[in-house]
């Protein structure tokens, strides 16, 4: 297929109003008094929000240069969500100050890969004063602060993730559920639990709860799917002799097997649960070690050298009670020795360190969260389904800023500490166009702190002019109107999202600055043609009137 191709400013000008058009769309829900966004769906109601990464996938624009722009900057907040899960506003505000600021001196003449030197120089400098500033979190109180801050200001929200925290501890897993009931819920699970229900209705022992729950049982775990008889005899033979209920952990069972395990419960001969391992491929076999570590059995597998036939009651774990629901188990009272869980533990430690992809992180930490026995669950309900999932996002971006905080300290919030990290930039020395870059993020740092203001409804600029006067971590409180100390006012951001969010935007605005062509595919059926820019194309953006720096 043809393309259509545009060129040095003409470009850029087209890519910056794709930029514009985003940014003007997500910066006004930044800060406590931010407001919403509604955004249509083809199918069932609208959804209603000021999650910034929520609206920003959400936005594709007519004239494709623009939009090209627009999907630039949605990384920028893709990227910010898959690192800190929070943030994403505030990078995009970035991103688009960056953009605009390092455009303009590249259309002043400056060249544009020594700008883009002093852009990556001055964020360096600007990411380790932040990381200079950040404080441990104190305690409950400053959890529950960051939670609300995260979620509009929503009290209720960071009492509750504050909750959750203490219960698992740093560590520990917390999830998120919607619920049927009103308001928020928080269960802590003192056990071992994992999102695999029963696989047949039949075995269920508590018909009104709809789950089955087997005391004192045993527990056959195999990555193998299971379908003779003669292959699940020597565990039902082990249990019958030992006089405890089965809980066959296994990649499935079927056939002629599942029917011998769900005739004995409908009989009352035998109770038993079956419930599909937990993992997938090569996952599979390690976490079932680790509940054969924690329950004190062996792993039935190839690799092991165990065949089912020669399952005997050393090769079975046991516990306390183990409750099944449709979707998921918990074991209670796992039976394993306490030191080699806690060298399995060491040792899935030692993986986290060294683990650099999300997913591989995601997956140690849940693992690690199951053998130490640490998993909450917020239940999320509301009024509507609309109201439900609004909240169910600012749960979760709540709870993705307290664990940042967690993990890597807080600073200054409601834009101060940006605003005021210009500071760091002082002592950088550069000559000309690297200069430029350093200016360029120096005029950038205090956007977000003016659109927190501007939001609140108050003058964004005389805001801004009064924070870079104040003491270092003393700002503007645009719940209150007043200016304070911001750990004493209790306005606080995680340490690790704001320096993600800066990098973040920093990396696409330095792409965009550098950019000379563009290329886009041709109209079908117009060849030559481009559509024009449609009204919210054409954003020139928010811009502000003036900078103080």
């Amino acid at each position: 297929m043809a393309k259509e191709l545009r060129y040095n400013a003409e470009a850029r000008l087209r890519l910056e109003r794709g930029v514009n058009a985003l940014a003007d769309a997500v910066k006004v829900t930044l800060g406590p008094k931010g407001r919403n966004a509604v955004l249509e769906k083809l199918t069932g109601p609208p959804t209603i929000t000021n999650d910034g990464v929520t609206i920003a996938r959400e936005i594709q624009l007519r004239d494709p240069f623009a939009n090209m722009g627009a999907q630039l900057v949605k990384e920028v907040a893709m990227k910010t969500n898959g690192v800190v899960g929070d943030g994403t506003t505030t990078a995009t505000v970035l991103a688009q100050a960056m953009v605009r600021e390092g455009l303009r001196a590249v259309e002043q003449g400056a060249n544009p890969m020594r700008v883009r030197r002093g852009i990556e120089r001055a964020v360096a400098a600007v990411t380790d004063a932040l990381a200079g500033q950040a404080v441990q979190i104190g305690g409950r109180g400053d959890l529950a602060r960051i939670a609300s801050l995260a979620a509009s200001d929503d009290e209720v929200i960071g009492e509750v993730i504050a909750t959750a925290v203490e219960h698992v501890g740093k560590n520990g897993v917390i999830t998120t559920e919607e619920s049927d009931t009103l308001g928020l819920t928080v269960d802590v699970v003192d056990g071992i639990e994992f999102d695999h229900g029963y696989t047949s209705g039949y075995m269920v022992t508590n018909p009104e709860r709809m789950e089955a729950v087997l005391d004192n049982p045993v527990v056959l775990l195999t990555n193998k799917k299971i379908t003779a008889v003669q292959e699940i005899m020597p565990a039902i033979e082990s249990a019958k002799r030992a006089d405890r209920p089965l809980l066959v952990l296994a990649e499935d069972v079927d056939g002629p097997a599942l029917q011998l395990l769900v005739g004995g419960n409908m009989h009352k001969t035998m109770l038993s649960v079956v419930v599909r391992a937990p993992g997938f491929g090569h996952r599979r076999i390690a976490e079932l070690e680790d509940l054969a570590v924690a329950l004190g059995g062996h792993v039935v597998a190839k690799d092991t050298g165990i065949e089912l036939s020669e399952v005997s009651a050393e090769h079975l774990g046991t516990c306390d009670r183990v409750t099944v629901t449709e979707n998921e188990t918990t074991i209670v009272g796992a039976h394993g020795d306490q030191s080699l869980v806690d060298a399995r533990v060491q040792h899935l430690e030692a993986q986290l360190q060294r683990a650099r992809i999300d997913h591989d992180r995601d997956s140690l930490e849940l693992r690690i969260a199951r053998l130490t026995g640490r998993v909450a669950v917020i239940r999320v309900g509301g009024v509507t389904s609309v109201e439900l999932k609004e909240r169910m996002l600012r749960v979760e971006d709540a709870l993705a800023a307290t664990r940042a905080a967690v993990e890597a300290g807080i600073v200054s919030g409601g834009g101060t500490a940006l605003a005021q990290a210009h500071r760091a930039l002082e002592p950088l020395e550069a000559l000309g166009d690297e200069a430029v870059g350093i200016d360029v993020v120096r005029r950038s740092l205090a956007e977000p702190l003016f659109w927190i203001a501007t939001n609140a409804g108050f003058d964004g600029d005389e805001v801004v002019k009064v924070v870079a006067g104040l003491p270092l971590g003393h700002g503007f409180n645009a719940l209150t109107g007043g200016y304070g100390d911001m750990f004493d006012e209790g306005v606080i951001d995680p340490c690790k999202v704001t320096r993600a969010a800066l990098e973040s935007a920093a990396s696409i605005a330095a792409l965009l600055i550098t950019t000379e062509t563009a290329v886009v595919e041709e109209v079908l059926g117009n060849p030559g043609a481009i559509p024009a820019p449609a009204v919210g194309d054409l954003a020139e953006g928010m811009i502000r009137p003036s900078n103080i720096y």
